[in-house]
Formats: C-alpha cells, structure tokens, sequence
C-alpha cells in the first residue's frame, strides 16, 4: 500500500512556483476508507469542487507523492478557485496500480468511489454544494462516465453538476447505449492507439437527442496522456508479452486546449 508524505512541494511550469502540500483526508465508502488528497482554495469559501480520477497509473508517483500528472490539475484547479480531491482507488484497496488490473473496475468500484467523494464533498462547509462536478482521465474518465450514465444508481436530489473526460475508454458504455443525465465533455486524441475516439465519437452520436448537453472534442494527432505536463512520446507494452502496445505522450496544442478548457467547462 502506497503512503502519501505528509509534506509534498511541487515545483510546476506555468504553475505559481511554490505551493502547499495537498492535505490527506479519509472518504467513507461502504466497506472502503478512500484516502484521498485535497488540493483547497486559500478563503473561507464556500468554493466549488471537482472529484477528479486518476487513470490506471494510479495516484501516485515513483516517490510515492502524487504523480506528476494530477499534481498539475490539482495546481491548476485549486488556483482557479475549486475544490479538488482525488481518491485513491487503488491503494485505498491494498492494490497495486497496473493498468491490467481488474480488482477496481469502472463501472462499479470507482463509479461508487466517485459517488462516495462527492457526498463527502458536499457534507462540507467550504464547498458549494451545488457545485460538485466530476474530472476523470483514461480508466478514471472511463468510470466518471459510468457514474454520470442515465440510469446509474445515484442520490435522490443530489448529483454532479458536470462532467469532463480525457481519454476514456467507450467500447462498453457503447455497447450500453450510454447517455448521460448532467453534461459532460470528452477530450480525446485522434492519434491515441490505447483508447481510440471512434468508440467515443459513435457513442456520442449515438445518445444526441437523450444526452444532457455531451460535447466531444477530438484533437488532430495527439496521443494519449496529452495534457501530461512533461511526457516524451513512448511506447509502451500493455501485456507482459509485449504483444501489444500504445503509444502517449505530450501534445503540447492539446494540453494547452484542455488546460483552458476544462476549467471553463467546470464552472459553468
């Protein structure tokens, strides 16, 4: 199980130099104590909030702080005036993050993880409880889609305001003739051989008339993990044989795009 230090500094381009620590807080969630990390707007609030899901990398980095990735958005999020907390899913779980790992599957474990954050959120007095949104990345935007799908068991009088999705997975939800019941937004690449738009693309087209506002945005030739702050194009084996593989990396028009974007969209 992966520990969060009590003291992390990062040092962010384009994000004010110094910033604090996000603070470790405890989520109940059934018979799971999600640890999370809270990224708090300086005030008194009450402020907006986003749950935001980690991918299948997990939250953490090689150091064992939040990765750098995530530790990006939750910069950029906290200093933009919201709220943002990111669950655990899997160290919460005793798990190890590996991107073949089914224990925590998205339309179940971390739909409720997602619902689980919000209902905390929403119990605070520093966040406005109208505001919640949900902010997911690959298998993390994968499961925010599943916990916005019509349908989905969710609280009576109670949901996410928004929803923003980079780089889900929509094979599935598809095949489920998904459709969502708050507005979402889905940033892909069309580049990107791990999760390719297609699926994305036909879902979407296949819920306009019984979706709550969806807009999808496909970026010309970008990859998956595009709005990584500083990833070298790589390819990597997605199976322990190595017979398959996908490539990420860093495009720098799309993060840009989706750095501008997505808080925009949030605080609608």
């Amino acid at each position: 199980m992966r520990v969060f230090g009590a003291l992390i500094v990062a040092t962010l381009a384009g994000v004010s130099a110094v910033s604090a620590a996000p603070a470790e807080v405890e989520i109940p969630a059934g018979t799971v104590t999600l640890r999370a990390l809270m990224y708090e707007p300086e005030g008194p609030g009450p402020f907006p909030a986003v749950v935001a899901l980690h991918g299948c990398d997990g939250l953490a980095g090689p150091g064992g702080t939040i990765a750098a990735h995530y530790a990006d958005w939750g910069e950029r999020l906290r200093s933009a005036g919201f709220v943002v907390v990111f669950p655990d899913s899997y160290g919460s779980r005793g798990q190890t993050p590996e991107c073949d790992n089914r224990a925590a599957r998205a339309a179940r474990e971390r739909a409720g993880d997602a619902h689980a954050t919000r209902r905390w959120l929403q119990h605070q007095s520093f966040v406005k409880h109208d505001r919640v949104s949900l902010l997911g990345w690959a298998h993390g935007a994968t499961a925010a889609l599943w916990a916005i799908r019509r349908g989905a068991p969710r609280d009576e009088g109670r949901d996410f305001r928004s929803a923003a999705a980079l780089y889900p997975g929509c094979r599935r939800l598809g095949e489920t003739a998904w459709s969502g019941r708050v507005p979402a937004l889905l940033l892909l690449g069309s580049a990107d051989d791990w999760m390719p738009p297609t699926f994305c693309e036909q879902m979407v087209a296949g819920a306009r008339g019984r979706s709550a506002g969806t807009s999808i945005i496909v970026y010309p030739g970008a990859q998956h993990d595009f709005d990584h702050p500083g990833l070298p194009q790589t390819q990597l084996a997605l199976t322990s044989d190595g017979s398959g593989h996908a490539h990420v990396g860093t495009d720098p028009g799309a993060r840009r795009d989706a750095l501008e974007r997505v808080p925009a969209w949030l605080a609608r």
